[in-house]
């Protein structure tokens, strides 16, 4: 019987570099379960339990958010954990199946991709009505009255920016905490994009939300910065970084959006409607505005920097344990 504990620091590391490699092909090949996805089921739990501790009536409504949060976060990374110090018992290559599975579940790269790709196909027609209704499937904002440079903008925003919280994000967690990271990092990101909002119903109730996916999010997004200006103009893409995302309203999507663009010398951003009422986001990036070939452009620093990475560890690790 294999113990996880048992396992060399070398071994350990291996496993979890080959792991990350194998989830990248594996949500590259199959994409997001089209029926029966964790994070469906997941959201499902997150708003049971947002009823049930609404219904606290002793405590404040922050201290509901932290409590739902707790009840819908905790017991899944418990559950991962276990589950792998169960199949750990066995033998490496079962450890190895069950961490690829569980990262590969909270992976979304090829998801976002294919969102991307059913903008740009209506753009590339001249179809904006497609388009705008596209874009709609991704983005908070109004899209009844963009036009190609708004609709351009949005895509490749929330590529740049999903790539870190879809793909970057729970491989970086997967490597510094194993599989349990990863369910950590993206269940709580999940919980954001629910609770996050900054309106009267969630403003105090999401509040730990948004608060523990801005610190979750903090390493990854840079590591993610740092990928995407490797991959273009790296000098415009730090200077972007440092000049621009501190004017931006997120911690870590700044980052990425502003270093994003920067790299590909285009520029995103600008005014736009959420929920109706308008937003004057700041220009991000350098050069001129991003054209609809500009988002195949944006994918490629998501897809290719991913695996990159993920190589690139991979022979790190293998070297060090030669």
């Amino acid at each position: 019987m294999l113990h996880e504990a048992s396992l060399t620091t070398g071994m350990s590391l291996l496993i979890s570099a080959f792991s990350v490699v194998a989830s990248l092909w594996l949500d590259k090949w199959l994409g997001e379960p089209k029926r029966f996805h964790p994070l469906v089921g997941f959201g499902r739990l997150a708003k049971k339990c947002e009823s049930w501790c609404r219904a606290i009536s002793f405590i404040s409504t922050k201290q509901q958010g932290i409590v739902a949060w707790c009840l819908s976060v905790m017991p899944l990374v418990l559950l991962s954990y276990l589950l792998l110090s169960l199949i750990a018992q066995f033998s490496v290559i079962a450890l190895v199946v069950g961490n690829v599975v569980i990262l590969y579940l909270t992976i979304g790269g090829k998801s976002l991709i294919e969102h991307a790709e059913n903008i740009y196909d209506p753009l590339q027609r001249g179809d904006i009505e497609q388009a705008r209704y596209q874009v709609s499937m991704i983005v908070s904002r109004n899209t009844e009255k963009m036009g190609e440079k708004e609709i351009t903008s949005s895509t490749i925003e929330s590529v740049l920016e999903n790539g870190n919280d879809a793909v970057f994000g729970p491989m970086i967690w997967f490597l510094i905490f194993g599989a349990p990271g990863a369910v950590l990092f993206r269940l709580a990101n999940t919980l954001d994009a629910m609770w996050g909002y900054k309106n009267e119903k969630y403003i105090d109730f999401g509040w730990f939300s948004a608060k523990t996916d801005d610190v979750l999010g903090w390493l990854p997004a840079r590591v993610t910065a740092v990928v995407y200006a490797l991959q273009g103009n790296f000098q415009q893409a730090l200077a972007c970084w440092q000049q621009q995302a501190k004017e931006c309203k997120s911690p870590n999507g700044g980052v990425v959006m502003t270093t994003g663009a920067g790299s590909l010398n285009i520029e995103i951003g600008g005014p736009t409607y959420y929920h109706g009422v308008l937003h004057d986001k700041n220009p991000m990036g350098a050069g001129a505005p991003a054209s609809w070939d500009s988002i195949p452009k944006a994918n490629q620093l998501v897809t290719r920097g991913s695996f990159a990475l993920s190589y690139l560890w991979l022979v790190c690790v293998m070297v060090g344990v030669s």
